[in-house]
């Protein structure tokens, strides 16, 4: 097994912290250490940006360096907006890399700005309302499609 990217945008960082009724009480921190210790001899590169060039280039990066199994991706407030973001995830996708698109509230039952993602269509995969849970859905989904 490759390694596997999780990519996380915009203000996923305070996860754990903010809205925790929405989002959950586990930080970021601890969901990424619950994927490392659950597989413990698979390489993951862990990235989270507020801005979208950043998030774009480091996903342009990953097709360059290749090695890489899959991208879980939670783009946060950039899935509903960025269709830069979205042209890239398709690029990735289409370089041969699995990409599993996570959002940790139902955006379905949210507000109605938020109930557009503009990445589902271009993702081999997307998991809705699994809280920090939904991180290892998307690594179980990226392992099983690579075998």
């Amino acid at each position: 097994m490759k390694k596997i990217a999780i990519i996380n945008g915009p203000n996923l960082n305070l996860i754990g912290h903010r809205d925790p009724k929405v989002y959950g009480k586990t930080s970021m921190e601890q969901a990424m250490l619950a994927i490392q210790r659950r597989w413990c001899g698979m390489n993951f590169v862990y990235i989270q940006s507020n801005h979208e060039g950043v998030l774009i280039d480091n996903l342009q990066q990953i097709v360059e360096d290749g090695g890489y199994s899959g991208v879980v991706i939670n783009a946060g407030g950039y899935s509903h907006t960025s269709v830069a973001l979205r042209d890239t995830v398709e690029y990735v996708m289409q370089n041969g890399i699995a990409v599993v698109n996570v959002h940790i509230s139902d955006i379905r039952s949210r507000e109605a700005f938020r109930q557009t993602d503009l990445l589902t269509d271009v993702c081999a995969h997307t998991i809705i309302g699994h809280g920090t849970d939904g991180y290892q859905e998307a690594v179980e989904y990226i392992i099983a499609a690579a075998d």
